[in-house]
């Protein structure tokens, strides 16, 4: 099935979002900016039906590119279109590697994305932060992560607090940047303006870092801003991430909530972590929260929020206590089983 050109870009990416059953969507979603997720809204609501030859057409197109970028991850570009070349016809086969590399170039420091985060650490530690910052801005969180961790303490605060600060950056200055860099690598790759950084970046990549780095950033930066240290620790950890902790660590935080709060909580909580929550409590307990959230009638959204950032706040303080564990926030070498 060949690439269909005359389907727009943004009606494609709604097209392939209604093929997706809904909580791949909702997280699909999650990782896009305010701006694309309000346009692609914008799209999805403006369509009636979707006939069968578009849907298949874009989802193919999406399955193609998706298989060319990891072959291109894997081999470089003449490996993918041999690859390619293989399942497609000639003339697909360019058009995929063609928008897969476009899309590549399109991304400031993409060069940078195939090297070692070792590798990485030693060519940029000696930059100046600001330098740091917007390099790491552009990288994978779990690369960016690596990176971080391995930079001298006091050169971690100034990095974090620039990329925490961090909107949007001049595209002469990422480009600039991008030239030093070349001289240096021979490598070079044209981008367009972006927006990077800010405090959710920051919050990605320490949730990404070891306990113990993540505490030494915080604990330092704490001391000039804590209002920052505060924005970074409620993005760091949501309500629905309590789905990471383990069925004991459930235990521990329920013993220090009050029932009237976990009921307007879980008012919007997925199903799954309802399941969770009510699996670790007694049978009669669950079954009063059950009837507290049915009788309790309308609510404010911002009082659930409330209530579920009172519960994030115990699970926070029991992490920082030792008393419970939260999967992947990089203290999993610690953990002894």
């Amino acid at each position: 099935m060949a690439v269909d050109d005359d389907i727009p870009g943004l009606r494609k990416a709604a097209i392939l979002l209604l093929s997706m059953d809904q909580d791949t969507a909702a997280q699909v979603m999650q990782r896009l900016d305010k701006t694309d997720i309000e346009e692609v809204s914008r799209e999805i609501a403006s369509m009636d039906r979707i006939d069968s030859k578009s849907r298949g057409a874009v989802v193919h197109e999406f399955y193609n590119l998706a298989l060319a970028s990891s072959y291109m991850d894997e081999g470089g570009l003449e490996y993918a279109r041999e690859l390619l070349g293989k399942s497609l016809s000639k003339e697909d086969a360019e058009e995929i590697c063609g928008q897969v590399e476009r899309t590549i170039n399109a991304s400031p420091f993409a060069f940078l994305s195939k090297a070692e985060a070792a590798n990485l650490l030693t060519f940029i530690q000696d930059e100046h932060p600001q330098t740091i910052a917007l390099i790491l801005s552009h990288l994978p969180p779990a690369k960016a992560s690596e990176i971080l961790v391995g930079l001298p303490a006091q050169k971690q605060i100034e990095v974090v607090k620039r990329i925490a600060n961090m909107e949007q950056t001049n595209p002469e200055v990422i480009k600039e940047v991008e030239q030093g860099l070349e001289h240096r690598l021979a490598a070079m790759i044209h981008q367009t303006f972006e927006k990077t950084g800010g405090v959710e970046t920051v919050a990605e990549m320490l949730n990404l870092a070891d306990r113990a780095t993540e505490k030494s950033i915080l604990e330092a930066l704490e001391t000039d801003d804590p209002d920052l240290v505060e924005s970074i620790r409620r993005l760091m950890f949501v309500f629905e991430d309590i789905l990471m902790v383990d069925d004991r660590g459930i235990q521990s935080v329920l013993k220090e909530i009050d029932n009237s709060d976990l009921a307007l909580a879980l008012r919007t909580a997925s199903d799954e972590l309802k399941n969770k929550i009510f699996k670790n409590m007694s049978e009669r307990a669950a079954q009063l929260i059950r009837e507290d959230m049915e009788y309790m009638g309308p609510v404010r959204v911002s009082d659930v929020e409330a209530a579920q950032q009172k519960i994030v706040d115990v699970v926070r303080r029991l992490e920082d206590a030792g008393e419970i564990v939260i999967a992947g926030h990089g203290g999993e070498k610690d953990v002894v089983v």
